[in-house]
């Protein structure tokens, strides 16, 4: 697990270049042994870190980690509308804005977070970010309706990360009922939304999106899924996460106001552009273990996935769904 004091030395080798141990235990304030202790850990979160002989340590790809006054200053005024907090590592960032929910207002509360420990997707399953590679955030939103007006937040969300992606030059992001966004069916990013309140409002979203950025090979290899990361997308352009995570708000901000007006209903077309599994074979596996296949139709105007069963329309609020092989 990387430390507060393991960030620190990452941030000095951040620029690619060769920094003696001597160099680094000077500049934290620690004896070389422990320097040497510290930057194993960098093996175990998905860096690759270069010890030199006689020279010293080097990150074999160079990480611009995130930094608040950089995302501040790409957001422009769009900055002025929220609360923003940058942290080096967090269990979940979704958990950790539920526990402020508890005593203080998160409404336009964006959390983000380098490196996560206990990163979350939907129903439970982990999910796995390297640090410097992930873009991982949280946002709070309140709404003045309840639950059902909110039950096609998660498309909607996508459809903003999309747009956003493709304003950042990364093109052909599609999108997977409920929240998934995929390339090429393979997954790079997903959504999780958590919410609190009355059941006919108000109430608040706490929206998680996690985006793999850079994810290397032997991380890869720990998800049991086709994946990919944006830098393959964007075939190998080194991407700012900084930049990207202020092109991504703006989205989703502007998204979310006009959501809490009009729902999800206007979005619904370009949805359906951006839907991976349109018109395929498909199956979904039900909370209850059940399972049923049709056509994919798309969605309606509550978020649910329709499917074309021999003629025959059904409608699923939940589940998992994937292509049928023939």
């Amino acid at each position: 697990m990387l430390t507060p004091l393991g960030f620190r030395l990452l941030r000095r080798l951040a620029d690619g270049e060769i920094h003696s141990g001597e160099a680094l235990a000077s500049a934290v304030g620690m004896s070389r042994a422990r320097v040497s202790q510290v930057l194993k850990e960098a093996d175990t979160a998905g860096l690759k870190l270069e010890r030199i002989r006689g020279q010293g340590y080097r990150l074999h790809d160079p990480v611009p980690f995130l930094d608040r006054d950089a995302i501040v200053a790409a957001l422009g005024a769009t900055a002025k509308t929220l609360k923003i907090d940058v942290v080096d590592t967090v269990d979940s960032t979704n958990s950790e804005l539920n526990r402020r929910a508890a005593r203080e207002d998160v409404h336009r509360r964006l959390l983000i977070a380098e490196w996560q420990t206990a990163g979350r997707g939907r129903r439970g399953r982990g999910w796995t970010a390297v640090a410097g590679g992930s873009l991982t955030f949280s946002l709070g939103w309140r709404f003045e309706q309840g639950a059902g007006f909110l039950a096609g937040l998660s498309l909607a969300v996508g459809v903003a990360l999309a747009r956003a992606l493709e304003i950042a030059g990364i093109s052909g992001v599609e999108l997977k009922w409920p929240n998934d966004l995929i390339h090429r069916y393979c997954k790079f990013g997903g959504i999780l939304i958590e919410l609190s309140g009355d059941a006919l409002g108000p109430s608040l979203a706490v929206i998680g999106v996690g985006l793999n950025v850079r994810l290397p090979p032997a991380a890869r290899r720990t998800i049991a899924q086709p994946v990919t990361d944006l830098a393959t997308v964007a075939r190998g352009r080194v991407i700012d996460r900084n930049l990207l995570l202020a092109v991504l708000m703006r989205e989703l901000t502007a998204m979310l106001d006009r959501y809490a007006v009009e729902g999800f209903a206007p979005l619904i077309p370009e949805w359906q552009r951006r839907n991976a599994f349109r018109g395929k074979a498909a199956k979904i596996v039900l909370p209850d273990g059940s399972t049923a296949s049709g056509d994919v139709v798309g969605v309606d105007a509550s978020g649910a996935l329709v499917l074309d069963h021999g003629g025959r329309r059904l409608r699923f609020v939940t589940g998992e769904v994937s292509l049928r092989r023939p």
